[in-house]
């Protein structure tokens, strides 16, 4: 190899670190924090489900509340439902919205799964929540925003809420600690295949 490229290498890579130790080393608050999962891309939900694994590895509790999915099984809940004591799962959603076409019952489920949503963000027994398609519900003003951010901010210092679903609000951005925008670049389903277990069920 050649000596003068590994040389500037571990320079850089000296730098680098040096860099990432300070980051490290002035990240001292240890507090829960609001995760946003937002935008039209595949995986929102995908990634909070692989933090449920991944507090389980660290034998803490999580509480999971669907908005949407209802209608049909998922893989995610079939597996954490293996786990009772350490993952309390609420299916509470009715199917998407263009399938119900009842506004006034996606009103009501969706403040019926916030009822139970604000059982365990009151309750600090619960170290993760996962609020699965909470954004859907806020985009069609089945929920009030400032509501649901009051209700946040009120929740156990040290609870961890992950949020997912397309089009969150503004508001709700601007509150959280760390917000990610999935972006599609392609999907297979605008090549005519259709949803797969494992995949997105």
């Amino acid at each position: 190899m050649d000596t003068g490229k590994s040389e500037r290498h571990e320079k850089r890579m000296k730098r680098q670190k040096e860099i990432v130790d300070a980051g490290i080393s002035r990240a001292s608050e240890e507090r829960g924090i609001i995760i946003v999962h937002t935008g039209n891309g595949k995986g929102k939900s995908s990634s909070a489900f692989g933090m449920v694994a991944r507090s389980l590895g660290h034998n803490m509790r999580v509480g999971v509340v669907q908005f949407i999915k209802g209608a049909i099984e998922t893989g995610e809940e079939a597996f954490f439902r293996r786990f009772p004591d350490e993952v309390e799962f609420h299916v509470m959603g009715d199917g998407y919205t263009w399938d119900t076409q009842n506004l006034e019952q996606d009103i009501k489920t969706a403040r019926k799964a916030w009822a139970q949503a604000l059982k365990i963000l009151s309750d600090d027994s619960f170290d993760l929540v996962i609020l699965d398609e909470l954004n859907i519900a806020l985009k069609q003003k089945y929920l009030s925003v400032d509501e649901v951010i009051a209700d946040l901010q009120n929740r156990p210092l040290k609870q961890h809420v992950v949020i997912t679903g397309r089009g969150a609000p503004q508001a709700l951005i601007d509150v959280s600690d760390t917000v990610t925008e999935m972006r599609e670049i392609k999907h297979a389903y605008k090549a005519g295949i259709m949803a797969q277990k494992g995949v997105e069920l």
